[in-house]
């Protein structure tokens, strides 16, 4: 949802920054690793410890590198390749922050916080392959209340916020992003049935 209304904005930071990496011969894949790599260690290793904060600001660091690898991308011209590892790469650092969120919640005796978290990595995963899979079959999935961005802001500003003492808000923002990110994956299958019907 985000995406639609902050794609431009955004577009006018990270294309000047995308293009200057370019001209000193870094290429939009090393930026994805990395920034993936970074967002993993950096959510496996300090939130399951109780460094929430710190956790949250690093994963949040790396992440904004996602962004950068694609005004590179658009300024060199996209590869299917490029493509397929971005995608890969987002799965895998979505993965991380929830798992590393239900350790934490677990490990601090908050079972029902665990559930949500559980429950957000889950149907973070679906939602993406929903759309995956219906653009491999020439069906639209687009939309949602819980895109990627979303879910990001919602879980690391919970985290983050929490691990400044602000007691359980990030309880409030899993259970929250569990309601949502069920409900995009309901929206989506939903889009993909309407564009069936269309198609057909």
């Amino acid at each position: 949802m985000l995406n639609i209304f902050a794609r431009a904005s955004v577009s006018r930071v990270t294309d000047p920054i995308g293009a200057w990496l370019l001209a000193r011969g870094l290429t939009p894949n090393v930026v994805t690793v990395v920034g993936t790599a970074g967002a993993v260690a950096s959510a496996l290793w300090f939130i399951p410890r109780g460094q929430l904060f710190l956790g949250c600001a690093l994963v949040t660091f790396f992440v904004l590198l996602d962004l950068i690898d694609g005004a590179m991308a658009r300024a060199q011209g996209p590869t299917k390749f490029g493509a397929v590892l971005d995608a890969t790469c987002d799965r895998i650092a979505d993965g991380a922050l929830f798992a590393a969120l239900t350790w934490y919640a677990f490990d601090t005796g908050a079972r029902w916080t665990a559930v949500a978290g559980f429950v957000c990595l889950v149907a973070s995963q679906v939602i993406s392959y929903v759309k995956a899979r219906a653009e491999a079959s020439g069906l639209s999935a687009d939309g949602g209340l819980a895109e990627r961005a979303e879910r990001f802001i919602v879980a690391l500003v919970g985290a983050g916020v929490q691990g400044l003492g602000v007691p359980h808000l990030m309880d409030i923002a899993l259970w929250l992003l569990a309601v949502m990110t069920v409900a995009t994956v309901l929206q989506r299958v939903l889009a993909v049935a309407k564009s069936a019907r269309e198609a057909a």
